[in-house]
């Protein structure tokens, strides 16, 4: 009996290995495939160049962040424009704006990265305990989930905020936790499909537990999911980032990020438009890039199903 129970394991360890080889092979194939797509291609490319610039903004940029410099204003109290020590001018307060702006873009992906993990790490559990174990668990998780699908997320988002202390990481927990809802059930789905198919019938057949089953059985069948959902998801979590910055409850001056550099400068509109167009333009920009690099892999795998 014990052999017949081994023997069973091993052959749905087998099946479930073979069906995870088999997805990494088709993540490989459509992340070649993007590369193939004008879409994909400007994608990948403004990814990594927004990523790459924010990795090394330390590095790259000319000037602190902070520094107010006396040359940064002119007599009458403007900002000075562009020049050789000021690449892209100087801010209202006169410290340099492409230095602020390098940070800013560091910041914002930092929190955004931060917060998109989390979102998939609670989206992940709820979607996949609701799936596997069904019936009333499944009942109360997505009542609940629906009823926080009803609140706008930014006006959750931004109560959390005014009622905690300002910081980077509540500021991380509170995106990350009003942002998992729709993972949850894409999630769900993917799992009530997959613990009917024969590798895991096999192995509650012969006695595996629930643990065994969903960290080696159905969590490796949602991953390249759980993937194309970050990708596509972060240009949205990075626009919730500077959305709270904008209205003062996100990432808080004198820390640079794309939203307060862009509320900022919507005060200038008039007389300095720079001020709050380069820090849109570079916003504008990782949600494209993302945007672009998350359709081409969704598509690509969806051809590769």
């Amino acid at each position: 009996m014990l052999a017949a129970e081994e023997a069973a394991e091993t052959a749905g360890d087998s099946l479930t290995s073979s069906g995870t080889k088999l997805r990494s092979t088709r993540v490989r194939e459509a992340a070649w495939e993007i590369l193939t797509r004008p879409a994909g291609i400007i994608g990948a490319f403004l990814t990594f160049a927004i990523v790459f610039v924010a990795v090394l903004a330390p590095v790259i940029a000319p000037h602190s962040p902070y520094f107010l410099f006396p040359n940064g204003l002119r007599s009458d109290g403007s900002p000075v424009g562009m020049n050789g020590q000021f690449l892209l001018g100087a801010d209202s307060l006169g410290r340099d704006e492409f230095s602020r702006l390098l940070f800013a873009v560091r910041n914002t992906l930092e929190v955004a990265a931060a917060a998109n993990v989390v979102a998939a790490v609670v989206g992940v559990a709820v979607g996949c305990v609701a799936g596997y174990f069904g019936r009333w668990l499944d009942a109360i998780l997505m009542r609940f989930t629906e009823v926080l699908l009803a609140i706008p997320a930014i006006l959750l988002a931004a109560f959390l905020a005014l009622v905690t202390r300002p910081s980077e990481l509540s500021l991380i927990l509170i995106i990350g936790s009003v942002n998992w809802f729709y993972l949850a059930r894409i999630v769900r789905a993917e799992v009530l499909s997959i613990r009917r198919r024969e590798f895991v019938e096999a192995a509650t057949v012969f006695g595996a537990d629930h643990r065994r089953i969903i960290f080696d059985h159905v969590l490796p069948q949602v991953w390249s999911l759980v993937i194309v959902y970050m990708t596509l998801e972060f240009s949205t979590t990075a626009t919730f980032v500077a959305a709270m910055s904008f209205v003062g409850v996100g990432i808080q001056p004198p820390t640079p990020s794309l939203g307060n550099m862009i509320a900022d400068g919507s005060q200038f509109l008039t007389s300095v438009p720079r001020l709050a167009i380069v820090p849109g333009i570079a916003l504008g920009l990782l949600v494209l890039g993302f945007n672009l690099l998350g359709d081409s892999l969704h598509d690509a795998l969806a051809r590769h199903d």
